[in-house]
């Protein structure tokens, strides 16, 4: 699956070619199989996917409002966004909000699709960037709080890459 690179974002770009890599040449069998209590290969890539339209929807209705729409920051999301973000650990174990829940669309129509959102939401999180200066809080995440465009970024490389890695534990090509 070839998908648009030019001028993303190094962390989003890093996240489409890991996306890229670890669901090449999967059979829909390697993308449905998983362990009892837990998502398949084609879950969770169809959760990643929907964070990304939830994170273009709402950085889009950031430019609709012309504004930021980020609370103020708490110590607890401070910590939080730090943990994650700056340090780059995603705590495993968390339940996904009900938006980001898969829902069961076919693997092989999010694989399709995956990438250009991926570089939808650069897009958008550039526009507003821009708009809204660098080191505005933005919008709000739902467990981190409110974070920057750049932090929105790095989030989505670090959450993408634990889910990566689910990927490729279940397709049997890593250990641990």
């Amino acid at each position: 699956m070839q998908w648009r690179r030019l001028a993303l974002d190094s962390y989003l770009r890093r996240l489409q070619e890991a996306v890229a890599s670890a669901t090449h040449g999967m059979t829909v069998e390697e993308f449905t199989r998983h362990p009892e209590g837990k998502w398949s290969a084609g879950e969770v890539l169809e959760h990643l996917s929907l964070t990304y339209s939830g994170t273009v929807k709402g950085f889009e209705r950031c430019l609709q409002a012309g504004k930021p729409l980020a609370r103020r920051s708490t110590l607890k999301d401070r910590v939080a966004a730090a943990l994650v973000v700056e340090v780059g650990y995603m705590p495993s174990g968390r339940q996904a909000p009900q938006h980001a829940r898969p829902r069961g669309r076919p693997a092989e129509e999010v694989l399709q699709q995956v990438g250009s959102q991926i570089a939808e939401m650069d897009e958008v999180i550039r526009q507003c960037e821009l708009r809204f200066g660098k080191h505005t809080p933005v919008l709000d995440h739902p467990f981190l709080g409110p974070l920057t465009a750049r932090q929105w970024r790095k989030f989505h490389w670090v959450h993408g890459r634990h889910h990566v890695k689910q990927i490729w534990r279940l397709r049997g090509k890593l250990t641990a």
